[in-house]
């Protein structure tokens, strides 16, 4: 279980246009890191034009905005063009992070249990550390309660 403080572990993925990302790339600058469910759905759809909408608050503080689900490279970059999204989408389709990062648990929806992505955000520092854990996060909130947090 991931901890506030702990080294946050590292990863290497690919982003919608196939480029090799690496959380190390980032050491010097914070990091929001969030994991959601899947590209084009209701909810996954709000929280990413969310952030879209507060990307300006996050770039004039410097924060690098990473959003990670297990759809494909391309299901990526037809969902960053759809609704104009300007950070990072990391596709992570055999899970390595996403479970590196304690995010796929069990769920329940209409009374059925089945397995996938908690929508869970990290806030990474400069150094690499956790700094804060959000558990659960609501789509439409999230990004503004992180610029909240880090003092807009």
């Amino acid at each position: 279980m991931l901890e506030i403080g702990m080294k946050a572990p590292e990863f290497t993925l690919s982003d919608k246009d196939g480029n090799t990302i690496c959380l190390s790339d980032f050491l010097g600058k914070k990091v929001v890191l969030y994991f959601y469910p899947r590209d084009n759905t209701p909810g996954c759809t709000r929280q990413a034009c969310a952030f879209a909408a507060a990307y300006e608050g996050f770039k004039a503080k410097d924060v690098v905005v990473i959003g990670v689900s297990r759809d494909s490279v391309a299901s990526h970059l037809k969902f960053a063009q759809k609704y104009d999204l300007p950070f990072i989408l990391l596709s992570d389709p055999q899970l390595q992070v996403i479970q590196t990062y304690g995010v796929w648990q069990e769920k329940k929806l209409y009374g059925k249990t089945s397995m996938g992505v908690v929508r869970t955000t990290f806030i990474i520092d400069e150094e690499g550390k956790i700094e804060k854990i959000m558990l659960k996060v609501k789509p439409d909130t999230n990004a503004a309660e992180i610029l909240a947090y880090l003092g807009e």
